[in-house]
C-alpha cells in the first residue's frame, strides 16, 4: 500500500476552488482576500492537515526562517535540556521555534550541523562549542546581522555574545566549604580533555581555594575521566593512594555519577563530596549531595533575551554574561574530617 501523500498548497486551492496564489496570500497575510475566502481557506487547511513549508517560503522571499538553531554537545545531558527549555521560554512570545541538534562534542559534526541550520536560514544561531571547533566561518553571518550566541563555553575565532556559568568562583566556593570542614587532602575529578573551558575554569577555582588556605596543590590528587565509568575508576585510584584524599570535588554531573557509584560500591561514607552541577536524586541520597548548582534554565533565558534584543536592532559590542552558581548544602560536604 502506498504511503499517504502530504497535502500541498495546490490541494488546498483545489479544495476551496481558488488559485494557489490566493491560498498563499491568506496563509502569509501578504495580500488582499475577503473574509469569506480567508475562512474557507483556513477551514480547508485544517481539514486536509496542510503544513506550510516555512523553509521554502523563507528562501522565496529572501528572509530568515522563524527558528533558533541550537547546537549542543550531548542531547542526553539534562543540563542542555534545561538550557533549551530556558531558550524556548524566552523566544516563544517572539514567535520563534527552537531547533536542536547534537555535535557529540565533535568539531566536524558541529560544523556540519551549523551548515544545515544556516541553509535553513535560521533567525538565530546558538552553539555550545565542541572542543577544538573553529567558528571563524561564522564571521560573515554575524556581520550580516544574524545573532550568534555561545553557551556554556566561549567560541573560537569569533567574537560573539557568550553566556556561561561562574565556573571558577563556584568551584572555589565548593572547595573552600570542604576546607572549612577540616579537610586538607581534597581530590578533584574532572572531565577530559584538560583544555575544555569549563574544566580549566573549575580546576582554577579548586586551586585558588587551596591557595587561599595555604594548602599545596598536589597533581596526584587530580584525576581525569570522560564518562561515569572512568570517573568511578578515577575515584578508586585516588582512594587507593598511600595518602588518599578525605574529600572529593567532582567536576560535573557526569563525573558525579561515577564518583557516587564508586563510593557506594565501596561503602565509603567517610569521604566528603562536593559536586559541581546538580544531579537527579541528589536531595534524597543519604547523605544528600552537596552541590555547586548551576542555573541552566536561567542561562537559556538570558541567551534567548540577548537573541531577541539583537533581532530588535541592538548592535552594541558582543558581551559575555556570567550566570551565578550557588552552593547547596545537603550533607555530603559536611562530614567530619578524619582524625589525624
Amino acid at each position: 500500500m502506498a504511503s499517504a501523500r502530504r497535502p500541498t498548497l495546490a490541494d488546498v486551492a483545489r479544495e476551496v476552488g481558488v488559485s494557489a496564489k490566493t491560498v498563499s496570500r491568506v496563509l502569509n497575510e501578504d495580500g488582499p482576500s475577503s473574509p469569506e475566502t480567508r475562512k474557507r481557506v483556513l477551514a480547508a487547511v485544517a481539514r486536509l492537515g496542510f503544513q506550510p513549508n516555512l523553509m521554502a517560503r523563507s528562501i522565496r522571499v529572501g528572509g530568515p526562517d522563524t527558528t533558533v538553531g541550537l547546537v549542543v554537545p550531548d542531547l542526553g545531558n539534562p543540563f542542555f535540556g534545561a538550557v533549551a527549555g530556558g531558550i524556548e521560554e524566552a523566544v516563544r512570545d517572539r514567535g520563534l521555534t527552537l531547533l536542536m541538534g547534537s555535535s557529540a562534542d565533535d568539531p566536524e559534526r558541529e560544523h556540519t550541523l551549523i551548515r544545515t541550520f544556516l541553509a535553513r536560514r535560521v533567525s538565530v544561531l546558538m552553539v555550545a562549542p565542541a572542543v577544538g571547533a573553529d567558528h571563524a566561518h561564522l564571521k560573515a553571518h554575524r556581520s550580516a546581522g544574524m545573532p550568534v550566541i555561545f553557551l556554556d563555553r566561549p567560541g573560537s575565532g569569533l567574537t560573539a555574545d557568550t553566556v556561561v556559568s561562574s565556573n571558577r568562583s563556584g568551584t572555589r566556593e565548593g572547595t573552600a566549604h570542604l576546607i572549612s570542614g577540616g579537610h586538607r587532602r581534597i581530590g578533584f575529578i574532572g572531565d577530559l580533555p584538560a583544555r575544555l573551558y569549563t574544566r580549566r575554569e573549575r580546576v582554577a577555582g579548586y586551586r585558588a581555594a587551596l591557595a587561599d588556605s595555604g594548602l599545596p596543590y598536589d597533581r596526584a590528587l587530580v584525576a581525569d575521566a570522560h564518562d561515569p565509568e572512568g570517573a568511578a575508576r578515577a575515584t578508586a585510584r585516588l582512594l587507593a593512594l598511600p595518602e588518599p584524599p578525605t574529600a572529593l570535588v567532582s567536576g560535573n554531573n557526569v563525573m558525579s555519577t561515577g564518583v557516587l557509584t564508586e563510593l557506594a560500591r565501596g561503602r565509603r561514607r567517610d569521604v566528603a563530596v562536593v559536586a559541581f552541577d546538580d544531579v537527579p536524586m541528589a536531595a534524597i541520597l543519604e547523605p544528600g549531595l552537596t552541590v555547586v548548582a548551576q542555573n541552566p534554565a536561567a542561562m537559556g533565558e538570558v541567551a534567548g533575551a540577548v537573541a531577541v534584543e539583537r533581532l530588535d536592532g541592538d548592535r552594541s559590542r558582543a558581551r559575555t554574561i556570567m550566570v551565578e552558581t550557588r552552593l547547596v548544602h545537603r550533607g555530603s560536604g559536611e562530614l567530619p574530617p578524619p582524625r589525624r
